[in-house]
This record gives C-alpha cells, structure tokens and sequence, in this order.
C-alpha cells in the first residue's frame, strides 16, 4: 500500500509493519494529503502488536500535516492501548525527534525511537576533541600511502567527489588540494568533528569543500551523484555495515566507485615484545566485537563490495610503520588508542583491574617497538573499491 505526491510519498510495508513517509510534506490544505492520511490510519488499524511509523526521511513537515498525523496516532492509541506505536526519527532532522517526543508525552502506548543514537557505537569514543590530533597524525600516515593507491582506484582530477564519514575533515582537505575534485561533499554524523573540519578548511582556504551534517545510514543526498565515493575506516565502526553500503552504492553514479579502507588489528605487530603485543591486538578485535564493531573487517572488504552490487573490484592492503616518517608521529597513536581501548572501552565492558594492566602492556611495548633504533611496528590496513554497474 503506498501513495506518492510529486514531494513526497508513504508506504506500509506489512511484513516490517512500518509506515514510511519521506520528502516534503508541506499541504497547503487538508484535503491535499487526505489519501495519505487516509493510508496512515488503514495502515495502523491493520497492524499488530506493535506499528512504526517510519519518518527518518521525512525532510520537512508542516503544521498542517503534523496535526493531521498527531490526530491519526492519537486515535490509533486510544483505540488499540495494548498495542505500541513507534515513530522513528533521526537526530540528522533536528525539528523530528522533539516534535513527536512532545505528542508522545501525551499518549503513554507512544513512543520515539531516535534511529541513529544506537546505530553507531563507536562515536562516542572518538568524539572526544583529545582524540582530534591523533586522528590528524593517523591520516597524515596513511596519506604517504593512499595518494598512490587512489588513483589505481579510478581517482582523478576534475571528479564529483564524497567523503562520508569525513570525521575532522583532513582527508577531504587533501583530496581537494591533490585531485581538484569540480565538487566535493564530506558528510559525518559527529557536530564537533564538523565544526573542527570547516575551521581548518577555512585555515586553508578551502571554503568549497561542502562539510554537511548527516546520518550515513540514511542520507539526504540524491541517488547517482557522485563519480567517487570514499569512506575510511568506517564500516567498521558501523553495527550494520550492509546498511551503509547500499547508501554508497545509492549516491554513486553508474561507472563510478565507491574506495573504502578497514583494518584488521589482531595483525597489528611489534618487535621486539612481539608476543605482548599480539595478544593485546588480539584483546581489542574482541573488545570492539563486544560493542557491536568489526575492527577485523579489511580482507571482508571483497566479500562486501560483492554482496552491496559492485562490480570490478579491486583489494590491496598496506602496512602503515614506524619508518613512515617520525616514529614518534606512531608511538603518538599507539598511546592515544590505549588511552581510548584500555582507559574507556575496556573499562566500560566491565574488565577487570589485571587484565586491563596486561592489556596496557601490550600498547606499551608497542611503543617501545616503535621508538627503539632496532624496532619494527605495523599497522595494516585494506584499501577496497568498486564499481556500480552502468
């Protein structure tokens, strides 16, 4: 069951019982959304014990169309109080979420379900503005390699490029100066890490670069825009990295790529202490699987872009080391990813005084690995594309 205007449209899926509303939704009178009002109400009385109400979509909304929706849900929860109804909302459309809070709080077999406060569960340990230098170090490492992988990913100057999942910023910045991308969008769900980006950018002079606030999971971005899709270190912060991937596929354009990196950190080596240091990696590969994150994902990367519909695949991975420029420039990173695995995550799982002392240790002769005149430290990484079919 669905009906479409030419500004928006909403469907009943019956087997997820959900009702989806999405675009503008701006009547100038009520007889303009009747059908879908009309929908809204069949829709819920044909549901079961539980009905959602699907609005992470739903770009704008006026009173007009608030009121007729409140005054559907609220005699849907009068006449059926044993059974819940569920709006969904996202924090990416900041009207949403306390609007229909505010109905809600009326009706007690109502609720609202903030979709993306639970879909990443990592931001919290990396939205710290401590962390914002280390994340600046870990890239300027990773670029020495990745401007020589890109372009053997499709990479090249005069592109419509995104950068999704754009954190502070400092990869697109480069993209921008190295590529000349003709235009270059970089989304991320993180205000503070946005508000970072656009300082430096500005710092720069690259005041083109089109920093937007977003929820990866459900982008406000138009289907088949983008020759060049890139989204580092990511999916593996993601609980449902297929969900983001069909958003990937969904804003790149028919031939072009979408260029994603992951890790897998139980490979992550030292020398010498080469035995600590593996079992501590080891430990932090299952304490992100305890949060619901896959830091192992790297060599799925093929595996992934199949399932997601890309075709013409190509996989490399690169060792990141502490004969990459100043070996400080690692040990730097190595103490800051203790501080967050060890110092919060480890803590928060509930772990106990002794293991997180020898976990520490691991990153401490991590460390040494990297600062000692003889020592080896790595870091692997996968660097992964694919091509949406024409």
């Amino acid at each position: 069951m669905s009906r479409q205007t030419s500004s928006f449209s909403a469907e009943f899926n019956e087997i997820n019982q959900e009702i989806v509303l999405s675009g503008r939704m701006r009547p100038r009178s009520v007889q303009e959304i009747a059908s879908v009002i009309n929908m809204v109400r069949r829709s819920l009385a044909e549901s079961g014990s539980t009905a959602y109400v699907n609005v992470k979509r739903l770009t704008h909304m006026n009173m007009t169309a608030f009121r007729c929706l409140a005054e559907v849900l609220k005699s849907a929860c009068e006449q059926k109080p044993q059974r819940m109804i569920v709006v969904v909302t996202s924090s990416v459309i900041a009207w949403s979420a306390p609007l229909f809070q505010t109905l809600a709080s009326t009706q007690p077999n109502l609720s609202v379900e903030i979709y993306d406060s639970a879909f990443y569960p990592g931001q919290t340990f990396v939205e710290d503005e401590s962390f914002i230098p280390i994340l600046r170090t870990q890239t300027k490492m990773t670029w020495r390699h990745e401007r020589e992988i890109l372009p053997r990913h499709g990479l090249r100057d005069g592109l419509t490029i995104a950068d999704i999942c754009c954190g502070i910023g400092d990869f697109a910045t480069l993209i921008k100066r190295q590529f000349n991308p003709t235009r270059l969008v970089a989304l991320d769900h993180s205000k503070k890490s946005l508000e970072y980006a656009r300082r430096v950018a500005a710092e720069f002079g690259l005041n083109s670069i089109e920093y937007t606030y977003g929820d990866a999971s459900q982008m406000l971005l138009a289907d088949n825009q983008f020759d060049f899709v890139t989204c580092r270190h990511s999916l593996q912060i993601f609980d449902r990295p297929d969900v983001l991937l069909r958003e990937l596929y969904r804003i790149c354009k028919p031939g072009g790529r979408v260029y994603i990196t992951n890790e897998k950190n139980s490979h992550c080596l030292g020398e010498p202490h080469s035995e600590t240091i593996r079992w501590t990696y080891e430990q932090v590969a299952k304490l992100f699987s305890h949060f619901d994150m896959d830091v192992e994902m790297g060599p799925k990367s093929r595996r992934l872009l199949n399932d997601a519909g890309f075709d013409a695949i190509k996989v490399e991975s690169f060792m990141v080391t502490n004969l990459d420029g100043d070996p400080q420039d690692f040990a730097d990173v190595i103490e800051a990813w203790e501080t967050v695995y060890a110092g919060q995550m480890a803590v928060r799982r509930g772990d106990t005084p002794d293991f997180i002392r020898r976990f520490r240790q691991g990153f401490k002769d991590h460390v040494l690995a990297a600062l000692h005149p003889k020592g080896y430290a790595g870091w692997p990484i996968w660097a992964a594309s694919g091509r949406k079919p024409y």
